[in-house]
């Protein structure tokens, strides 16, 4: 969606704010760097913003980009910084996404609306908590990188790393977070800028400028820590774009091939209507809870694949190396089994941390090893759950192809 038009007195405020927070001299910053890693540069689009006077901007992340606060200062910067460009601001947070739905949405998402000039993306806290296996955060981060640079050598990426809790201890105790590792060595490959805030507040807070309980609050940051990161991605943005501006956009570098072979730069969104039901599922036009518990935007009043009965199944057929299911993940998710090109059923549990209390849109994996080519799934319910879980259901809202 389009960010609504702010005030000028709320950017004036905004940025004011940001200076306090997190702009500033990157030397009088614990360390005496600035958390970032500028590699091939913002170049692209500076030259875009400045001569051109129009550019499309993006940002993909989780709840924290989704919720007001640094992204809506962020956006302020641009305005005030290029007056008389034309922006046009992607605003793609949605809660619980990590870099794996990232890289299967992205094309829907983000890249739907033409070419991207400049994209921000974020995901080491949510893929810190719902990735399992850590080669699925190299995977989707680099799926996001490498798709974007594919549909334009001339996009910028900044990848931030936002903090948590555990990445402070992860610090303290002398080891880099393995999310932030494993988005870093997309970055590297790939020329990305990085902002490591999370290294940043974590030597903030050691520095005694400010505490986690009493001024940052949570990892869903506070107005202090929105303007913190606010201040942080701003500084970072003025180095970026000082000196001459370039005469010419230069395409960044694309290596040959991916980092991770079964990374998911093909990833995409398909319908599920293009599944074959079996028995036991119903395609409803417009899926709405009946429990009253939360739901997210964009899995609730749209079309979902469901069943509760035990035995329901479906199946679909795709080309490709991976396959997967975008569920909602709710009170009452429950055990599936699945096959692909008729070899024996495997199961997994629908069923997450956060299900009790909201029907979680859940990117799983069912495959990411097959061989190239064409490949039959079938899914089913088992009719058992886990021992938390209210009943035994499957609601899926798109199908996970790479």
């Amino acid at each position: 969606m389009r960010s609504p038009r702010i005030p000028l007195f709320l950017v004036l405020i905004s940025l004011a704010s940001t200076a306090f927070a997190g702009g500033g001299d990157p030397k009088a910053l614990p360390g005496g760097h600035g958390y970032f890693e500028l590699r091939d540069g913002l170049s692209n689009s500076r030259l875009k913003f400045e001569k051109e006077k129009t550019g499309r901007i993006a940002f993909l992340g989780g709840s924290i980009t989704a919720m007001p606060g640094w992204r809506d200062q962020v956006i302020a910067w641009f305005k005030l910084r290029y007056p008389q460009t034309q922006f046009d601001f992607i605003s793609a947070g949605i809660p619980s996404m990590g870099s794996v739905p990232h890289a299967f949405r992205l094309e829907r998402d983000v890249l739907g609306r033409g070419p991207v000039d400049l994209l921000f993306v974020e995901a080491a806290v949510n893929d810190s908590t719902n990735e399992a296996d850590e080669s699925h955060m190299l995977r989707g981060m680099e799926g996001v990188v490498r798709h974007a640079r594919m549909a334009n050598p001339l996009t910028d990426i900044v990848q931030m790393h936002f903090v948590m809790p555990e990445h402070m201890t992860d610090y303290q105790n002398g080891r880099v977070p393995v999310s932030i590792a494993q988005h870093e060595k997309a970055a590297a490959a790939y020329g990305s800028v990085t902002l490591n805030l999370s290294k940043e507040v974590t030597d903030r807070i050691a520095a005694g400028e400010f505490t986690w309980a009493g001024e940052f609050k949570d990892l869903h940051p506070s107005p202090f820590g929105q303007q913190l990161y606010a201040g942080s991605i701003t500084r970072m943005m003025e180095t970026a774009f000082s000196g001459p501006v370039p005469p010419a956009a230069k395409p960044h570098l694309l290596p040959g091939e991916p980092l991770d072979p079964r990374s998911y730069y093909r990833g995409r969104l398909a319908p599920v209507s293009a599944a074959l039901v079996v028995r036991g599922f119903t395609l409803e036009p417009a899926w709405k809870p009946a429990d009253g518990k939360g739901t997210r935007e964009g899995f609730v009043n749209v079309p979902a694949l469901t069943a509760t009965a035990a035995g329901a199944e479906f199946s679909f057929t795709f080309e490709g190396t991976a396959a997967g299911l975008f569920i909602a993940a709710g009170p009452d998710a429950g055990r599936i089994a699945f096959s692909i090109d008729d070899s024996p059923f495997r199961e997994t549990d629908t069923f997450t941390t956060w299900s009790a209390g909201l029907h979680l849109p859940w990117a799983l994996i069912l495959d990411d090893t097959l061989k190239s080519g064409t490949h039959r799934v079938s899914v089913r319910l088992t009719g058992t759950h886990h021992p938390k879980a209210t009943g035994s259901a499957l609601r899926v809202f798109h199908l996970l192809l790479n």
